[in-house]
């Protein structure tokens, strides 16, 4: 699966930007982004693989243009909560999976100050209300066709396509559990032959 964390606020000190992205393919972190660069900078040796690639590039097109375009409604969400007081900022986690060559799963995960406000599944456009204090919210995005079809195409469209071009370089690179599985139990193994060795020791 790949990841995306995008951290939008309205306003930002100086020297701080007001959008921040880390992404990630299986947990792994592979990239990062920030508004004041406008730059997508790779990390590790997931990002320096695919850093030259078209889909990379792509990739920081849309990163831009989707801070962009979750700063202008950033200024309309409210929740129905009093103690929501100073500028808003809002995370958006993006997901996508693949199987059998498709996209098998994509989904949004909303929060408010730090408060996980609506999940989004972009597969079936199902909003579900985490924080019932983002009931309004979601009936008001509901009913925005438009910034729902903004949602399902970068999730199960882009995101999906990138995970798929990123793979092709990653397949060699994300297989090291295995290793670690036959490690452990090798591990293990030396391990009861030790305790057995110092059993027979004592007994005799």
């Amino acid at each position: 699966s790949l990841c995306l964390d995008l951290t939008v606020k309205t306003q930002s000190r100086p020297g701080q930007p007001w959008c921040q992205v880390q992404g990630s393919v299986d947990t792994k972190p592979f990239l990062q982004y920030d508004s004041d660069s406008n730059k997508v900078r790779p990390l590790g040796f997931l990002g320096e693989e695919v850093n030259d690639t078209k889909a990379w590039t792509q990739l920081s097109q849309t990163l831009g243009e989707a801070g962009r375009k979750l700063r202008m409604v950033l200024p309309d969400i409210k929740l129905d909560r009093k103690e929501m007081r100073g500028p808003p900022s809002l995370q958006v986690r993006l997901c996508c999976q693949r199987e059998a060559e498709q996209c098998s799963g994509a989904s949004l995960l909303f929060s408010l100050n730090g408060r996980t406000a609506l999940l989004l599944d972009t597969m079936s456009i199902t909003w579900i209300v985490i924080d019932p204090g983002a009931t309004r919210l979601k009936e008001e995005w509901e009913s925005n066709q438009e910034l729902a079809e903004y949602f399902r195409k970068i999730s199960t469209g882009d995101c999906s396509y990138w995970l798929r071009e990123f793979l092709e370089h990653w397949e060699n690179m994300l297989l090291p559990e295995p290793q670690s599985t036959s490690i452990h139990l090798v591990a293990c193994i030396i391990l009861l032959i030790i305790t057995q060795l110092v059993l027979i020791a004592s007994s005799s």
